[in-house]
């Protein structure tokens, strides 16, 4: 069962976070992943809409904790500190067929 990493943000200094946005795709493929959406997302409902939505795709749950924790990802990480709000999700993939 897939599993996905879901990124809300909001970026407020994107000349140093372009350098994350430069180190991290590599490190996705390199751990399974793959990006499925990314851009900002038009508000149909409700009252706010982060500035930009990422969702990844992950072979299971346990891959995306594998690529979240490694030194890799803790180096590249650290371009990413104080250029924004980011709150980052994990969630699994449907397990069986959603009821009607």
């Amino acid at each position: 069962m897939s599993a996905y990493l879901i990124i809300q943000a909001t970026v407020h200094d994107w000349d140093k976070f372009t350098l994350y946005t430069q180190a991290v795709p590599p490190l996705i493929k390199k751990f399974g992943g793959e990006y499925i959406v990314m851009g900002a997302p038009e508000l149909i409902e409700g009252e706010c809409a982060p500035k930009s939505l990422v969702i990844s795709q992950w072979p299971n749950c346990e891959a995306a904790h594998v690529f979240w924790n490694s030194a890799e990802y803790a180096a590249a990480k650290k371009y990413r500190e104080g250029t924004g709000q980011f709150n980052i999700m994990l969630i699994d993939g449907l397990s069986q067929t959603p009821l009607e």
